[in-house]
């Protein structure tokens, strides 16, 4: 709902109420006037244009601007028609009473401060050639109705503005977390793969070194467009799953709407990596278990990467999954050298971001966090952390 439609609401509402007014008040003073049947039609005329057109102040598309001068036009008649009817001037308030200001008011909401401000000065103007002059009572009149015009076109306008800004941010951060998911996407399977081919490519020599070298500049071309400011077009989301290198995927065993996360992690377990599960199933929603899933594929990763040996053999890894109610656990630990202070910045500044989108990307969209802790010598623990009701 717009932000400014409370305010057309308020106004039909008041040109009801103001009509009502002024309907009692000519009635209370019927005896008093000179020439009450002009002003009996003026009012009739005025209760059939306001009952019809209620619905025209619903919405500043319906309010247009042959309504507003219509409208207006309604209230100077009604202004310039007292006089005649009131012959004696004694009576007071001229025949729409404060119902005049209502066309103000739909001006103002409608375009705004200036659009209020002049349809007040024409109403000031008319009620001055209603009393023949200048009085304090017509001028303090006429200002109220311009303060209130000018005032409410103002804060009409102010909350226009906000509501394209807010409008607008809320794009920028759709197309923002699209371009994160993307990013995490490409560096958990393109990313990886290039990395590889560079390389097993360098360590072959010969033609496949050329290969690895080629694989390597296009994973520094594509880690520069991963982290610069390209924006994808949005699309539809999908589940995510752990995609590292083709593999069968495994079978989820699911419970309602719910996958056991201990499926998903198991396929890691082998020879350099132990997985340590509870005894019952981990169910979180599907999206959820994916992502926690990609997001230990990744750690596993790094791993792999960073800390091989002389040999080319990636230290042990153990994975750790814990159920503890109201969030889920799991930790990822291997005995390599451990990451050296200020590495993770030098990363991100290069362009390699598993662990801020991988990783913390993953996690900070399920509501959950990652803790990284290293110990140089002593390798490296990555607690993950989801709640259930992320």
């Amino acid at each position: 709902m717009s932000v400014e439609q409370p305010l057309w609401r308020a106004l039909a509402g008041y040109r009801v109420l103001t009509l009502c007014y002024a309907g009692v008040g000519f009635a209370w003073s019927y005896g008093e006037f000179a020439h009450p049947v002009p002003g009996t039609v003026y009012l009739a005329a005025l209760l059939v244009w306001t009952s019809l057109t209620l619905g025209q102040v619903s919405s500043a598309e319906r309010c247009t601007r042959w309504f507003l001068a219509a409208d207006l036009s309604f209230a100077l008649v009604g202004i310039l028609l007292t006089p005649y009817v009131d012959a004696h001037g004694q009576v007071g308030p001229t025949l729409p009473s404060i119902w005049t200001a209502a066309p103000v008011l739909a001006f103002a909401i409608k375009g705004g401060w200036r659009w209020g401000g002049a349809s007040a000065l024409l109403v000031g103007a008319a009620n001055v050639a209603e009393s023949g002059a200048l009085t304090r009572a017509t001028l303090h009149n006429a200002l109220l109705v311009c303060v209130a015009s000018v005032a409410i076109g103002y804060v009409v306008e102010v909350a226009r503005a906000s509501e394209r800004t807010l409008a607008r941010a809320l794009q920028i951060e759709a197309a923002t977390r699209e371009r994160e998911r993307l990013a995490r996407d490409i560096h958990d399977s393109v990313l990886q793969v290039l990395a590889m081919v560079q390389r097993r490519g360098t360590a072959i020599g010969g033609e496949a070194a050329e290969l690895g070298r080629m694989a390597g500049e296009q994973e520094v071309a594509l880690r520069t467009l991963v982290s610069s400011g390209v924006v994808p077009q949005p699309r539809e989301p999908r589940e995510a799953r752990p995609a590292q290198q083709p593999r069968e995927e495994p079978q989820e065993a699911e419970s309602g709407t719910s996958s056991d996360l201990r499926s998903l992690l198991a396929v890691h377990a082998g020879p350099g990596v132990s997985f340590a599960e509870p005894g019952r199933p981990v169910l979180l929603p599907p999206h959820a278990a994916g992502e926690l899933a990609a997001a230990v594929s990744a750690a596993l990763d790094n791993v792999r990467t960073h800390t091989c040996d002389e040999k080319g053999e990636p230290a042990r890894a153990w994975i750790l999954l814990e159920d503890d109610g109201d969030e889920v656990v799991v930790t990822v630990r291997d005995d390599g050298p451990g990451i050296p202070a200020g590495r993770l910045d030098e990363a991100a500044r290069e362009g390699r971001l598993g662990v801020a989108l991988s990783i913390r990307g993953r996690l900070g969209e399920l509501g959950g966090s990652a803790a990284l802790e290293t110990v140089r010598g002593q390798g490296t623990e990555v607690e993950m952390r989801v709640p259930r009701d992320g």
